[in-house]
C-alpha cells in the first residue's frame, strides 16, 4: 500500500475490472432466483411495501416508487459488498455517487422548469420573506438548489470512505481488543450502509416533491 487512500484507487491495471463489482451480484444470481419465491424475495417484497409507504408520504408522484426503491437497493448492495475483504468499494468513489445523483437531479429540473415554471419560481422565495431580503434569499435558494447533486454525492462517498479508512488504520494491529473494536466497527458500517442508501433515496424523493 503506497498510502492510506490507495485502497480506493479504481485503476489497478489496463484491464481493471474493479467497476464490475457494481453489477457482479446480477451476473452471479441465476434468472430462476428471481422467479421462485424464497426468503430473499419475500424480504424484498416487505422492504418494497415499507419504502412505498415512505415515498408516498414524501412526494405526490406515485410513478417514481419503483425507481427510487431500485436506486436504494442498488446503493445498499454496493455498500454491503464494499465491506467484504479484497472487494472494490464503488460507492466510496465520488464518480459513482455523482453518476447517480446528477442525472436524476437534472431530469427533475428539466421537468420542473418546462412543465411547472411558476412552481419552480415560487420555490426560490420562501413565504413571508421581507422585501429587503428577497434578492439575497433568491440567490441563496438558487445556489442551494445547484449544489444538491454534489452534496448528495459527497455525503454518500464521505460516509462510506470514513469507515474504510478506520479499517485500514486498525488492520495492521492484531491485538485482541483491536479485533473486538473492528467487529463493533463492522456492525456500525453495516448500519451506515443501510442508512446512507435510505437517506439518498429519501432526499432524492424530497427533491422530486418540490417540482
Amino acid at each position: 500500500m503506497n498510502n492510506l487512500f490507495s485502497t480506493f484507487d479504481p485503476c489497478t491495471g489496463m484491464l481493471s475490472l474493479n467497476w464490475m463489482s457494481s453489477i457482479i451480484f446480477l451476473i452471479m444470481i441465476p434468472n430462476k432466483f428471481w422467479k421462485m419465491n424464497n426468503t430473499y424475495t419475500m424480504l424484498m417484497k416487505k422492504m418494497s411495501e415499507m419504502m412505498n409507504k415512505e415515498i408516498n408520504m414524501n412526494t405526490e408522484y406515485k410513478t417514481i416508487n419503483m425507481m427510487m426503491f431500485s436506486l436504494m437497493m442498488f446503493i445498499l448492495i454496493n455498500n454491503m459488498m464494499g465491506l467484504l475483504p479484497y472487494t472494490f468499494t464503488s460507492s466510496a468513489q465520488i464518480v459513482f455517487s455523482m453518476a447517480l445523483s446528477f442525472p436524476m437531479w437534472v431530469s427533475f429540473m428539466m421537468f420542473g422548469w418546462t412543465k411547472k415554471t411558476k412552481t419552480m419560481l415560487a420555490n426560490l422565495l420562501p413565504k413571508n420573506t421581507p422585501t429587503a431580503l428577497m434578492p439575497f434569499m433568491i440567490l441563496i435558494e438558487f445556489t442551494s438548489n445547484l449544489i444538491r447533486p454534489s452534496s448528495l454525492a459527497i455525503r454518500l462517498s464521505a460516509n462510506m470512505i470514513a469507515g474504510h479508512i478506520l479499517f485500514s488504520l486498525m488492520g495492521n494491529n492484531s491485538m485482541y481488543m483491536m479485533m473486538i473494536i473492528m467487529l463493533i466497527m463492522m456492525m456500525f458500517e453495516l448500519a451506515v450502509s443501510l442508512i446512507q442508501s435510505y437517506v439518498f433515496m429519501t432526499l432524492m424523493t424530497l427533491y422530486s416533491s418540490e417540482v
